[in-house]
């Protein structure tokens, strides 16, 4: 039996609609189904329906209680499903500023969901320095060979490697020839400095000459060091790639590396930075990397914006198909959708308090944009309007239960944002007190593990003034994973 339709369709409205949208749009509705007019029974039976719909919209109470029964909000784009979530159904009229989240979700449409996998066009660039020497050397090149063996004949690989120059052992090709690739991956030896843009440069090249519409354009960086002196040319060329449709994650291994500047590089761009705390977690990483490009379904997915005067965008953090936080300057670049991984988007705005003739609050409006990989034409683009009706009432309201799960989650990672400024700000106790705030919240979500060492960091900056570099990753990458659905409790 096909599914009434709810008040909102009915009067043909959005649900941030207007009281005076919804007194147009019944009015409209009644004159055209009115029984005076035809005396048709389905048209007496819809005018029914609209008038029932029209007396719960326009009654403020009624409709914020029929609000609450409706499930996420929904636009279809053909290809394309968005739906948002809201910690708030209204917004009361105080004279504070109040905190509003909005959990937003890109999704394939039920029809699409398995589209062919799309070729990959993807440059490895990979970290030769001498820091590079030993078991991180040689768990590099064991991957990438693996990696090689699994490509297929579709996919097009290169591989770059740098110090303090770069140099491509394997320029784009689609015809591997494996021994002779093999050979030259085993031939590779550490030596020399740390020059990211060198090989970046380098990488952005090969994916250049090989840059195609229907494949999923991507480089992965992977370093141990810190770059000296090219950060900027880094940005820049991010930047570049980011307008050709190139994406670029990041595999950070060990202690020494900069993960700021290597997150920040991946999210102009939409893509991901990664922790590799140990050689042997290379292999698992690498691999993973791999399969979720193997499963793309749109890419280059981009959100344009603006948000409304007296609302801020504080915050913004993509939860799927990979963490990360997002920078909150439009155009918004927000990475793939993966075929059976939704794109999920929490965002924090700060609303100042409504005028007293305020309706609604309008939080944001934008455009998203994404290029599906299996159609040849345009995806049209999907509007979208993030706004909270304006209510009275200041009772307190639940928030969804996948916003709270969100927040839950999201709190751990942010309080250790909070102790890391704190530390570069030499406010050490409060920093300390932070951490041990987060052991005990980790502690509670069962993830034994991570709480010690945040426990022990606490005791480092205490004593030391000062995180150490492999606790501070650990803590900082540990709870940014947790953020994905379905994590499992640690070890102790």
């Amino acid at each position: 039996m096909p599914e009434k339709p709810d008040h909102y369709t009915l009067l043909g409205l959005q649900r941030d609609a207007s009281p005076e949208e919804i007194r147009q749009a019944y009015f409209s509705a009644a004159r055209r189904l009115h029984p005076d007019k035809s005396g048709s029974v389905q048209d007496t039976e819809g005018f029914l329906e609209i008038q029932a719909a029209y007396e719960v919209l326009n009654n403020p109470k009624k409709r914020a209680k029929y609000n609450a029964t409706l499930p996420p909000d929904k636009i279809e784009s053909g290809l394309i499903r968005q739906k948002t979530l809201y910690s708030r159904q209204s917004i009361p009229r105080m004279k504070e500023p109040q905190l509003v989240y909005a959990l937003i979700e890109f999704l394939a449409t039920s029809e699409s969901k398995v589209p062919p996998a799309p070729p990959l066009n993807l440059c490895l660039v990979l970290d030769r320095s001498t820091s590079m020497q030993g078991q991180n050397m040689d768990m590099v090149k064991a991957t990438t060979i693996q990696l090689l063996r699994l490509l297929r004949n579709s996919d097009t690989i290169s591989v770059v490697v740098f110090s303090d120059r770069a140099e491509t052992i394997i320029p784009a090709t689609h015809n591997i020839e494996l021994k002779k690739l093999e050979a030259r991956i085993q031939m590779l030896k550490a030596s020399g400095g740390t020059e990211i843009f060198q090989g970046l440069e380098s990488g952005y090249n090969e994916i250049r000459g090989g840059l195609k519409e229907s494949h999923v354009n991507h480089i992965i960086l992977l370093t141990d060091g810190r770059t000296y002196g090219d950060e900027e040319n880094c940005l820049e060329l991010a930047g570049k790639a980011a307008e050709a449709g190139i994406g670029i994650s990041g595999l950070g291994i060990g202690d020494e590396w900069n993960d700021d500047f290597l997150d920040k590089l991946a999210s102009l761009t939409g893509g991901s930075s990664l922790y590799v705390s140990r050689p042997q977690d290379i292999q698992h990483v690498l691999i993973e990397k791999f399969n979720k490009l193997w499963q793309v379904y749109a890419k280059e997915s981009t959100l344009e914006f603006k948000v409304s005067e007296g609302v801020d965008l504080r915050y913004a953090f993509r939860l799927q198909p990979e963490v990360g936080l997002l920078p909150i300057e439009s155009p918004l670049r927000l990475g793939p959708i993966l075929k059976d991984i939704d794109l999920k988007i929490l965002m924090e705005f700060m609303v100042q308090a409504p005028g007293s003739q305020a309706e609604k609050v309008r939080l944001l409006e934008g455009e998203f944009k994404v290029s599906v990989s299996s159609q040849s034409e345009p995806v049209q683009s999907i509007l979208l309007r993030l706004s909270r009706p304006v209510a009275d009432s200041t009772k307190f309201q639940t928030p969804p239960e996948e916003i709270l799960r969100a927040l839950s989650h999201l709190s751990l990672y942010r309080l250790q944002e909070q102790a890391r400024r704190e530390v570069a700000a030499g406010k050490y106790e409060q920093a300390s007190r932070h951490l041990q705030r987060l052991a005990t919240h980790l502690l509670e979500q069962g993830q034994r593990g991570l709480a010690r060492t945040a426990l022990l960091e606490a005791e480092n900056i205490q004593r030391k003034k000062k995180f150490t570099r492999e606790g501070e990753k650990h803590i900082k990458y540990g709870t940014r994973a947790l953020l994905l659905s379905g994590q499992e409790e640690d070890q102790p």
